[in-house]
């Protein structure tokens, strides 16, 4: 894999001004860095519609009646200094930016993930707490011929005769194979201050994980996480291939997760959830916390109808609402209870997950179980294991109707996002449900 070079002119430099989207993509305005001024200055715009377009671009104003209803109108992109960094593929001196979309009187817009997660962190403020957050991100990457096939193909380098050489967990001829590439994100890492750390092989052909260092800041930790994506998104276009964060690109391989690991520290920054080698009641009841959410969350840890062909019974994905210590098979692992390091594993989430969305989720289950003593019921062991367990659902619509229903998301996403969010999933999944597959004509059009 060659690297293509990057352009050197920095008269074309530029500021990227970028939204977080409902599905977590980013949309925004390329401004001239000579026109910087206008960022902080709160005068570059947007319609707010933006950002509650859904996966194929349409602002659905029959659902939200937040465009054409009411004139389409602006927001301001009020950005956020502490995501400023650089832009390492584009032009030299250009930078990129995270902002928050604010309605014109200047309060946050409450379809905004960045604002929505900042209300969630307030309830922790006000408690006095801060959560400490790392992600862990998932994702593969194919041949960029996927819009001539229709399917995707893992890289050459990972195939012999057509067919993919096996599991690649942990091996270290896989991580050489693809040695340019993720030199390249190693390298974008460094420059954007993105704090990542471990990188290794997964099971999938072309499958790669990504582990991000804890912050004590879920915002920035959130930020990190989709700067992330995109890092691994322009890294692959560097190199002529294609990443992708799609829950399941493949039927017969692996799905990509994005795990979050979490701790919560004190004022004087001692982190509660230490068990000092008792029993862990903390830990267990905002375990419990996130389980009792889980199942009217899950439709923001798996947010399209591809997501849910990652739970299958069997697989490294979670199908059932339980938890361990140090148990990967589990929704929530415990990975240490004592010390500094205690903390809780969320396992469900896919690649595909919203990070903004995601951790306002995680963090409002944990509120739960920090404002009542909650029993996370027996706990999932190699010895045992809780006779009928509640589970999650495989369909997308269950998930869409249990998240319209919900009076936990209610609170912590804001009744209108309630709305809009769920009602533009259910016109997905209905879209889904209508569509005849090729493997549907494949299976019953000759024999029924």
């Amino acid at each position: 894999m060659t690297e293509k070079p990057v352009a050197a002119d920095a008269s074309s430099a530029r500021i990227e001004v970028l939204l977080v989207g409902m599905n977590g993509d980013l949309r925004g305005k390329m401004i001239p860095i000579k026109a910087e001024d206008k960022v902080w200055k709160n005068t570059v715009r947007l319609p707010a519609s933006t950002q509650s377009l859904d996966i194929w671009g349409d602002d659905n104003d029959d659902i939200t009646r937040i465009s054409l209803t009411l004139g389409d109108p602006d927001g301001i992109c009020v950005a956020d200094r502490n995501s400023l960094t650089t832009l390492p593929w584009g032009p030299e001196g250009s930078k990129q930016v995270l902002a928050t979309m604010h309605k014109l009187d200047g309060k946050p817009h409450e379809i905004c993930p960045r604002a929505i997660l900042a209300n969630v962190l307030k309830r922790f403020e006000a408690k006095g707490l801060t959560p400490v957050v790392a992600t862990e991100l998932e994702f593969y990457v194919v041949e960029p011929d996927f819009r001539d096939t229709g399917k995707p193909m893992p890289p050459k380098a990972l195939v012999m005769n057509g067919e993919v050489e096996g599991f690649q967990l942990y091996d270290m001829r896989a991580t050489a194979a693809m040695e340019d590439y993720l030199e390249t994100i190693r390298r974008y890492c460094d420059d954007m201050g993105l704090p990542a750390d471990a990188t290794t092989a997964e099971f999938g052909p072309g499958q790669f994980e990504v582990n991000l260092l804890h912050k004590a800041d879920a915002m920035a930790a959130a930020d990190d996480c989709i700067y992330l994506k995109r890092v691994a998104d322009f890294a692959a276009r560097r190199h002529g291939l294609k990443a992708t964060c799609m829950a399941k690109p493949y039927g017969d391989h692996a799905g990509s997760g994005l795990h979050v690991h979490c701790s919560i520290i004190d004022k004087d920054g001692k982190n509660i959830l230490d068990a000092k080698g008792g029993d862990p009641a903390k830990l267990k009841s905002i375990t419990a916390g996130m389980l009792k959410s889980m199942q009217e969350a899950q439709l923001i840890f798996a947010p399209f109808a591809n997501s849910y062909r990652r739970f299958q019974p069997g697989s490294f994905a979670p199908d059932k609402i339980d938890w361990g210590f140090g148990n990967r098979g589990t929704a929530i692992r415990i990975p240490d209870k004592d010390g500094p390091a205690a903390r809780i594993e969320h396992r469900v989430a896919g690649a595909d997950a919203n990070p903004h969305l995601l951790l306002a989720a995680i963090l409002g289950g944990i509120l739960l179980g920090l404002d009542e003593d909650l029993d996370p019921g027996p706990v999932t062991s190699p010895d045992s294991a809780p006779e009928n367990p509640d589970m999650l659902t495989y369909d997308f619509l269950t998930a869409v109707e249990r998240f319209r229903a919900s009076d936990f998301i209610r609170d912590i996403f804001g009744a209108e996002y309630q709305r809009i969010y769920g009602d533009t999933k259910r016109k997905e999944a209905m879209a889904f449900l209508r569509t005849v597959s090729s493997f549907d004509y494949q299976t019953y059009l000759p024999r029924i």
